[in-house]
């Protein structure tokens, strides 16, 4: 399975209201899109991996994170998406704990926010 290796990877993403996401991942995260394929997907490049949003009337039950984007500078990546009005959760749990938005876990700092149709997205920034 070596061709698996050199592969292009898609994350799916199911959404309620596709034009809302649509809006969402292009206006907020300023993604650039690919466009509309037949079977309803939505596409979007993100480096070397492909993002689809879905349409699925009940949405998403992952209490999960079900996609992270790797940064070089996690707060100014926050700072950069909290000005175009992403909203980041914050926690205060035992081993998890947020200081503006941001947490250190082992080797990487991570922040996470909700899309408009309640996936859970993670900016993440390796340490080592």
């Amino acid at each position: 399975m070596e061709a698996l290796a050199h592969s292009t990877v898609s994350c799916m993403l199911p959404v309620k209201d596709l034009d809302r996401a649509r809006h969402f991942y292009e206006q907020q995260l300023g993604l650039p899109p690919l466009g509309a394929r037949a079977d309803g997907k939505f596409i979007y490049r993100c480096g070397g991996t492909e993002l689809a949003l879905f349409p699925k009337p009940e949405g998403t039950k992952a209490e999960h994170t079900a996609l992270s984007f790797r940064v070089a500078d996690i707060v100014q990546a926050v700072a950069a998406l909290k000005a175009r009005g992403v909203r980041f959760a914050d926690y205060d749990l035992p081993g998890l704990k947020t200081v503006d938005h941001v947490c250190v876990l082992g080797s990487e700092k991570a922040a996470w926010f909700e899309d408009t149709e309640g996936n859970i997205l993670c900016l993440h920034e390796d340490l080592a």
